[in-house]
């Protein structure tokens, strides 16, 4: 079992950052899995080695309600690669701010928390106002990380 530096485990704002960061690359991870699986159960392929592998060139073909699928699926993805890449850098220089760590794991938590339900809201298709709700929470603590980061940093401008 891989286990942390003892200097690394003395800064808990970063090991709670690296804990939400990982569920979140996780969550990633799943969607991604989760679009194979579409395309696999409906055989539907976007590329003919794939519906080689998997039966023949007769599913290398477009299906509505695949393409209808994958639409969420790509927008879900899209909008966690625009969301979760910057908490990813907000979060690792905020933990270098020496902030309270209960507040930093706040921080943490309701950003991961947001982002589980947004993807949530996408692929369950939930009524509004879900996601635009769960993609505000989100960015509050993003904007609360980055103005810190300022506030920090300004005096070396």
């Amino acid at each position: 079992r891989a286990t942390p530096s003892p200097k690394m485990m003395e800064n808990t704002v970063f090991m709670s950052f690296t804990f939400y960061s990982t569920i979140l690359i996780l969550k990633m991870y799943v969607v991604a899995i989760i679009t194979g699986q579409v395309r696999l159960r409906k055989k539907a392929f976007a590329n003919p080695e794939d519906a080689l592998r998997n039966g023949g060139l007769q599913y290398y073909r477009d299906d509505p309600d695949v393409e209808r699928n994958l639409l969420s699926l790509s927008r879900a993805h899209r909008n966690d690669m625009e969301n979760i890449f910057p908490f990813l850098f907000l979060g690792a220089v905020y933990s270098l701010l020496d902030p309270s760590p209960a507040v930093a794991r706040i921080h943490f938590f309701i950003f991961c928390v947001g982002r589980i339900v947004h993807t949530i809201a996408y692929l369950l298709r939930l009524k509004a106002p879900t996601r635009s709700v769960a993609y505000g929470v989100a960015q509050l603590p993003c904007f609360s990380m980055a103005l810190q980061i300022l506030l920090a940093t300004t005096p070396y401008w």
